[in-house]
């Protein structure tokens, strides 16, 4: 029996959710599997993802082969990091104080580089919403200033009408005095 490390979907319609499993090859995707090793919710921003990395670690080197989305997931939390540096290890490369030093400086980065990230979505996020109210806000100015425009248009139109009309009144007095 072959084991894969897969994602079984939960959730409802639309709205994706998934578990992290070691499961037979034969078995069907939402169906009977043989351990649960994390969450994925794609739907946060940025993704949630848990897992139990021992355990993701133990199935490894088993021989479970991961599919490529769960590869992703595994290598961006540091399982398949983990994996690498303990075959060195074995091989007599370095011992394992260092194997779990040099895991740790780089989660220690990964870290800070998704905090960063993060971040950059936030403000990202808020620039944009700034800049709809902002171009709101611009709109109802020209808006306004139009409207003032064509008010003042209107006013001196009537301004000019009233001016030609007291200077027709001032002829038609002049012409009637005459």
């Amino acid at each position: 029996m072959s084991v894969k490390i897969r994602l079984q979907r939960h959730g409802s319609k639309k709205r994706p959710f998934y578990f992290i499993v070691a499961a037979s090859t034969t078995a069907p995707r939402d169906g009977k599997f043989i351990e649960k090793l994390g969450t994925y919710n794609p739907l946060t921003i940025p993704a949630t993802i848990r897992i139990n990395r021992e355990r993701s670690l133990y199935w490894l080197d088993k021989g479970a082969q991961p599919t490529n989305t769960c590869r992703r997931i595994l290598s961006f939390k540091g399982v398949l990091y983990m994996k690498h540096l303990m075959r060195g290890v074995s091989l007599g490369l370095f011992d394992e104080a260092a194997a779990m030093e040099k895991f740790e400086n780089w989660n220690g980065a990964h870290e800070e580089l998704v905090a960063r990230r993060e971040e950059a979505h936030r403000k990202h996020k808020a620039d944009k919403r700034n800049e709809t109210v902002k171009e709101s806000v611009r709109k109802i100015e020209e808006k306004n200033m139009a409207r003032a425009a064509e008010a003042e248009t209107q006013d001196q139109a009537e301004s000019d009408a009233d001016v030609a009309e007291g200077a027709e009144s001032t002829e038609s007095n002049d012409s009637a005095e005459a």
